[in-house]
């Protein structure tokens, strides 16, 4: 059975993942350092982690298989989850694999840099009506391929 691992403190799309969720009949890990609502649902589980750095990404990365998918905007958690077999899907609607997380890695350690130096400011565009809709097609898309048996 799918399973899908949300990496619930910083992301904006646990609704919209409890939705699609519920549409397939998949169960749903929502991944915190504190707790989030999630209502009467049976297949949401709130999973409350402590308060340590990476708690959520450690507890993520040590119960996800190769048959999930994880929901994270945390390149590095997305590392090390594509390292299991997982799919990894940010949620903006983008989609991590094998082929592409090292150029993530390598391009979110130049941004590190760069801010350390002084030379960047601000962050991440806001979250737009259009990246809620991407990710809800990619989402979609990944769990259509899981159930076709492609990867």
């Amino acid at each position: 059975m799918v399973e899908i691992y949300v990496d619930a403190d910083a992301t904006p799309v646990k609704n919209e993942v409890m939705r699609v969720a519920k549409r397939y009949g998949l169960k749903v890990y929502l991944v915190s350092n504190s707790e989030i609502q999630t209502g009467p649902d049976q297949s949401v589980e709130m999973v409350i982690v402590g308060s340590t750095f990476d708690a959520a990404d450690d507890w993520i990365a040590e119960h996800v298989t190769g048959r999930d998918i994880v929901v994270s905007g945390d390149i590095p958690l997305a590392s090390r989850c594509l390292a299991k077999g997982a799919r990894v899907i940010d949620p903006k609607g983008r989609v991590f694999t094998e082929e592409s997380i090292g150029d993530s890695l390598a391009n979110r350690e130049l941004m590190a840099y760069l801010r350390d130096m002084g030379e960047m400011t601000g962050g991440p565009a806001p979250y737009a009506k259009r990246d809620r809709s991407t990710f809800l097609q990619r989402l979609d898309d990944l769990i259509q391929a899981i159930f076709k048996g492609h990867r």
